[in-house]
């Protein structure tokens, strides 16, 4: 029975199990072109900001088009999360930036044009399209306000100003072409600067938080927020042409994929692109029917926008973050109260088995789950990993304490009473012990409950999805979509495991805990 039910659990911790769909780009609708599609199923996926979600859904729409089932892994987070799934075969392909290609992905090759790149990418067995059309640069920033009463026009000018407070995205402040460049081409005194995400930094510009902050070049919040973009003086920041990088064995598993993706290349001119974001960012128009019109206004054929309701999503997202909750829960619960009783009854073990699991708990979920990628790849199995590693040491730990209080007393009764070892831990030691296992079990609820929204990240979907939408877009709405639901989920979670401890909990125990 047992091995059924955990065979049962890896069975759903696979793509596709219980309602793995993907997760739609934006909450508020989903495209959809009529076309026949072939067997193989073709995956875009795209950066975590407005312009890489549009470019990706374009991307999709134009392989759907053409015959081609596609599906969109949107916002999966930073370039090195979906180069590595780009190399792994997570996904098909995803539109880059050639600054960003030969700054941070080719760092160190002898790069002297495009032909180098294409060629550096080739032997890491990744293709490139001709550029899309616009030039997406690295550019610094400021409220223009500010910026004009402290005379400031260009990057050079920030030298003047060390008191300045300097904020920049958190990939910005770690590529080669970012802070410690600038920093050191233009003899910046700024030492203290705070590393954000993207979004979040721009608000952080508009609030008066910080000073300067990096941007795109055709982020629509450059209009939104009302900023000025400060002059490149010394020519640092390199082109930033959008590509789209792709599997080269694409052309032989779908073929005429590889054709259809350069129908886009050079169609789509900067204003365009600035004018798509600013329908997103300033409009609130959603990302798919951004691309659809595009699609629509490039190819000439008709694209169905459908619509969904909030409680359609409120559905699917619960399924979605149920399943990684569930699975992950229920695998920590049947390893880690295992390894509790060892480590209470072997003490050098012990040390060891909480050691590592102390260990794993201090490291950085975006960490954990990007170094998960090459091994695991996208989507729920590499979520699921996480949270059930994160879920261990609470159980071990509770379970290893509530062993070792049990009364000498108590465990000399059931010695003197002739129980065998097995006896006397099924029937004596976890009965006294259950009331600090489940108080580790809801504990570890509550944490895999918060951090399953990161599983959004990379494509696992859960209430994490509309969070990282919400921030991105600055809708307080879509960030409360996801947030409350999961707050609810979390004291749902505890009010199950208070029921489950009435029935497993003897009652004397239950009334001492209770008073």
């Amino acid at each position: 029975m047992m091995k059924s039910c955990v065979c049962l659990l890896i069975a759903l911790m696979l793509p596709g199990g219980l309602a793995g769909a993907a997760a739609p780009v934006q909450p508020a609708s989903d495209p959809a072109v009529g076309a026949q599609s072939p067997s193989v199923t073709i995956r875009v996926g795209s950066k975590k900001f407005t312009e890489g979600v549009i470019l990706g859904e374009i991307l999709r729409l134009t392989l759907v088009q053409a015959g081609f089932d596609a599906e969109h892994l949107a916002e999966l987070g930073g370039t090195r999360i979906l180069w590595n799934a780009l190399r792994t075969g997570e996904i098909d392909a995803y539109v880059d930036y050639t600054g960003t290609i030969g700054e941070e992905i080719l760092a160190g090759e002898p790069i002297a044009g495009v032909d180098d790149m294409r060629a550096a990418l080739a032997e890491s067995g990744v293709a490139m399209s001709e550029p899309l059309g616009f030039n997406n640069t690295y550019a610094l920033g400021m409220q223009r306000k500010r910026a004009a009463d402290l005379g400031i026009g260009t990057i050079s000018d920030l030298a003047r100003h060390s008191d300045l407070r300097l904020g920049f995205s958190n990939e910005f402040m770690d590529r080669p072409d970012g802070w410690a460049g600038v920093r050191q081409r233009y003899r910046l005194p700024h030492g203290n600067v705070t590393g954000l995400d993207h979004d979040v930094a721009y608000r952080g510009l508009a609030s008066g938080a910080i000073d300067v902050t990096d941007l795109y070049s055709t982020d629509a919040e450059i209009r939104y927020y009302d900023l000025v973009v400060l002059e490149d003086d010394l020519h640092f920041f390199p082109s930033y042409e959008a590509v789209v990088l792709y599997r080269p064995d694409l052309a032989q598993r779908a073929p005429g994929a590889v054709a259809a993706i350069r129908q886009i290349e050079g169609t789509i001119p900067e204003p365009g692109m600035i004018a798509m974001n600013a329908r997103s960012k300033i409009d609130r128009q959603p990302e798919s029917a951004i691309a659809a019109g595009f699609v629509e206004d490039l190819f000439g054929v008709p694209v169905e926008v459908r619509t969904t309701t909030w409680l359609d999503r409120l559905r699917h997202r619960t399924i979605e973050h149920l399943k990684l909750v569930g699975i992950s829960l229920t695998l920590a619960i049947l390893v880690s109260i295992p390894l509790g009783v060892l480590a209470a009854k072997v003490p050098a073990v012990g040390h060891v088995v909480l050691g590592s699991a102390g260990v794993i708990q201090t490291i950085p979920a975006l960490a954990l789950l990007a170094f998960m990628i090459p091994l695991l790849g996208l989507r729920d199995v590499p979520a699921v990993t996480a949270l059930f590693l994160y879920s261990l040491l609470p159980i071990i730990r509770n379970t290893t304490v509530g062993l070792q209080q049990i009364p000498l007393d108590l465990r000399q009764s059931a010695d003197a009473l002739g129980l065998s070892p097995w006896a006397k831990l099924l029937h004596v030691e976890l009965p006294m012990a259950s009331p600090a296992i489940l108080a580790g079990i809801k504990t570890a609820a509550v944490i895999n409950v918060g951090f399953a929204t990161l599983g959004a990240l990379i494509g696992a979907g859960g209430y994490g999805q509309p969070i990282l939408t919400g921030i991105r877009l600055d809708d307080i709405g879509l960030i409360l979509e996801g947030a409350v639901p999961a707050a609810v989920l979390a004291l749902l979670a505890v009010g199950f495991f208070n029921l489950v401890g009435r029935a497993v909990v003897p009652e004397g125990l239950r009334l001492k805990a209770e008073t």
